[in-house]
């Protein structure tokens, strides 16, 4: 049997928390978090304990490793995708049991945190007391900061295991895919990010914050082998037409309308020949639910009309899925409490069957 080292067993113990935790409440949700953990440690009561004799078992455990990243800072539209690896998690629970994902647990996440960099010492040891009882701990205290730096140590210590992020705003990619692309470029493998999206995602910053759910890819670009490895497909949303994106990023894009036009075939073949000759090894697979179409997908921050139908997001899946193998996906944006359509109940319902569809989906291909 193998062990994990015993400093990253402590990182993991400190940084992370028990799945559905990582929203810091008292009250609020408790009778679903107790619901969550009977479904997974068998009790209600003493998960912490239970949890963290889990960890143990990470070494010999699937290939497909969940990680919810329950931070909603990163968002600006309308909060809420906080709950979403909660809800997304007991919807998998309930619908997809045959799955042998294995559960890291949730980053532990200060609500009115995103990356360490955009605090002063005084905040971060003040935070670091909150989270650690120590106020010189080595440990980040951001979301986005803790994530990065405990995937590096991850991928570090299990280099064909992956993780699949549920968020959380979309910010939460930033550290998902950046850690991931530079573990890969490390093992010396070629590694391309497709990213289902309304939105392009690619402002360089937001009302001054350079890390947000709106400007995550630009980020990363420098982490892939080339610029046209970041492929997004479902956009609709933007300012800009899709010749400025491609030329001022390098970027390779698919707009919901194209798609539309020429139908789900001829999009895919589209794609597999940008991919053809790239020398491409692995795919992470980076899904905004926003990318859905808003008659099935209206339970997140920015529901859009026009959208992809679930099942064109499928074909499209299962065509890269049988090319190439999906070692790292993320599903962000689900936000279950949110109502801006006016859908209600039903609208929740919908947007988290279409979101544990392609997750359970993902998280097959990443066990594999």
């Amino acid at each position: 049997m193998t062990t994990i080292t015993s400093e990253f067993y402590h990182k993991l113990s400190n940084c992370l928390c028990p799945p559905g935790n990582g929203v810091f409440t008292v009250n609020t949700a408790k009778e679903r978090k107790e619901q969550l953990h009977q479904t997974i440690f068998g009790q209600a009561v003493g998960v912490d304990d239970l949890w963290k004799a889990s960890l143990n078992k990470l070494p010999d455990a699937s290939k497909a490793i969940i990680l919810g990243i329950a931070s909603d800072c990163g968002g600006g539209i309308l909060r809420g995708a906080n709950w979403g690896p909660l809800f997304l998690r007991a919807n998998l629970l309930e619908n997809y049991p045959e799955l042998t994902a294995f559960d890291m647990g949730d980053i532990r996440v200060i609500p009115h945190l995103l990356a360490d960099k955009y605090l002063n010492e005084a905040t971060i040891a003040n935070c670091r007391k909150a989270l650690y009882q120590d106020e010189h701990s080595k440990y980040a205290v951001s979301p986005l900061t803790i994530t990065e730096d405990v995937l590096h140590d991850f991928y570090a210590e299990f280099p064909e295991k992956g993780i699949f992020g549920i968020g959380g705003d979309h910010s939460v990619s930033y550290p998902l895919t950046k850690a991931y692309l530079q573990a890969k470029k490390q093992q010396g493998k070629r590694a391309a990010i497709i990213h289902f999206d309304a939105h392009t995602d690619l402002l360089v910053e937001r009302l001054g914050i350079d890390l947000c759910f709106g400007s995550w890819c630009t980020h990363i670009l420098d982490d892939l082998h080339e610029k046209h490895h970041l492929i997004q497909i479902g956009i609709r949303s933007s300012g800009r037409p899709q010749s400025h994106w491609e030329e001022t990023f390098g970027v390779r894009q698919h707009w919901a309308k194209d798609i539309k036009a020429q139908g789900i075939s001829k999009t895919i073949d589209n794609i597999l020949n940008q991919l053809k000759d790239e020398n491409i090894d692995e795919l992470y697979v980076s899904f905004d639910i926003d990318a859905i179409d808003e008659s099935y997908a209206s339970a997140t921050g920015t529901p859009e009309p026009d959208g992809l139908m679930p099942s064109e997001a499928m074909d499209i899946l299962r065509a890269l899925a049988a090319k190439y193998p999906i070692t790292g996906a993320d599903m962000m944006e689900i936000a279950p409490f949110t109502d801006s359509s006016g859908q209600g109940l039903a609208g929740q319902e919908k947007t988290l069957k279409v979101g544990a569809e392609i997750s359970a989906f993902l998280l097959a291909e990443m066990a594999k």
